[in-house]
């Protein structure tokens, strides 16, 4: 286990995640569920599609070291672009609430706990967080240190979404987090390709 990696993992996925649609809806579910069941439905539904992205990054690890490093790099830069878009063009959150809180269907105990697991499966499917997942396991085959810094991460982030979710909004801009997020990447991506090039 390399720390280091874990820390890495931590830290791009949380600041990636934090102004995420996912952050949205796990505020909007703790608002119609009791807290504590959203935050267990949609850690499982964040441990699963962890655990989908590193054996994914595994897989791709099998490729030459090049093209795993240069796809990893696109992805990084990718994600920054989309992220710098994001936040120019960021829509009024509210809308974003509106659309969860249809999906909260009433209903109480175990369900509350699948309902949010399916909604946050499902939006997370293709997301930043899991791209970047995978291109760190391909990029430095450290799987168990990966998954470890990103699912704490997506759990950091969800557990402030329950705790002080709407207190977090008046205080940060979603647009800041966004550009900070795609300058983390845009690092990232032009790290990963230096390290291409120079190699």
């Amino acid at each position: 286990m390399d720390i280091g990696l874990i820390a890495l993992a931590f830290f791009s996925i949380f600041i990636v995640e934090l102004p995420d649609k996912t952050f949205l809806a796990t505020l909007v579910l703790a608002t119609k569920y009791k807290p504590l069941y959203v935050w267990i439905g949609v850690g499982l539904a964040f441990a699963v599609q962890t655990i989908l992205a590193v054996v994914a990054g595994g897989v791709a690890s099998l490729l030459p070291k090049d093209l795993i490093h240069t796809i990893a790099g696109l992805i990084f830069l990718a994600g920054a672009v989309l992220l710098f878009k994001e936040g120019r063009s960021h829509q009024n959150a509210e809308e974003d609430e509106e659309e969860y809180a249809e999906k909260a269907k009433p209903t109480n105990g175990a369900r509350q706990i699948l309902a949010a697991f399916m909604v946050l499966f499902a939006a997370e499917w293709g997301d930043l967080s899991q791209l970047l997942t995978i291109s760190l396991v391909a990029k430095y085959k450290e799987p168990l240190s990966i998954f470890i810094g990103s699912l704490a991460a997506l759990l950091a982030v969800s557990g402030l979404a329950v705790i002080v979710g709407k207190q977090l909004l008046r205080w940060i801009s979603l647009h800041l987090l966004h550009f900070i997020g795609a300058g983390i990447c845009l690092v990232l991506g032009i790290y990963t390709l230096v390290e291409v090039v120079a190699s």
